[in-house]
């Protein structure tokens, strides 16, 4: 780490010179080391390798794109869970780590990429502008014909997509019409 120049990183180094020897799980270690230990453990968790990614750039600035690398080779695997396999990844740790990308780290590319790559995870988020979000002119939200709410035409009519979907009771016969249905 390099020497303090400024008031604040003197503070900051005066508190973990103080704190480290009471910090028992760096173990003599140097705080890169036990960086890079949190990470071996840790290694398959993303909000844990954005944390090290974290830690790295405030220890090491110089490394900023090791930091970045640290995030973007993170693998979103597939985890079983009852009857189905899902992503392991949440919508609320890719959100934090975007904007730990933008703010912290502060490389707007980066995040460019982390926003593309979640939208693909997660196609109906409207923070990263998925395909299928409200967020996105040409989702599936914006191409589905406006209707008034009771299913009645101007001229009194009732529309085919509406009268194809209800049987004479007013039951939902074909769901499939409804597959594209957005409440707004």
């Amino acid at each position: 780490m390099p020497a303090p120049v400024t008031d604040a990183e003197k503070l900051i180094w005066g508190v973990l010179e103080a704190e480290r020897p009471t910090i028992s799980q760096l173990h003599g270690k140097s705080l890169i080391e036990a960086n890079t230990f949190f990470l071996e453990k840790h290694r398959d968790s993303l909000m844990h390798r954005a944390a090290v990614a974290e830690m790295l750039c405030v220890l090491e600035p110089n490394k900023k794109g090791e930091a970045i690398t640290l995030i973007e080779r993170s693998t979103n695997d597939l985890v079983s869970t009852i009857g189905e396999a899902v992503r392991k990844w949440r919508l609320k740790d890719c959100i934090a780590v975007h904007k730990l990308l933008e703010t912290i780290i502060n490389d707007h590319d980066a995040a460019s990429r982390w926003k593309v790559q979640c939208a693909e995870y997660f196609p109906y988020s409207t923070y990263f502008e998925g395909s299928c979000s409200s967020a996105v002119a040409n989702s599936t939200s914006h191409q589905i014909p406006k209707l008034p709410e009771n299913g009645v035409g101007i001229d009194g009519s009732i529309s085919d997509h509406n009268s194809k979907s209800l049987s004479s009771n007013g039951k939902v016969e074909k769901l499939e019409t409804f597959k594209d249905l957005v409440i707004q």
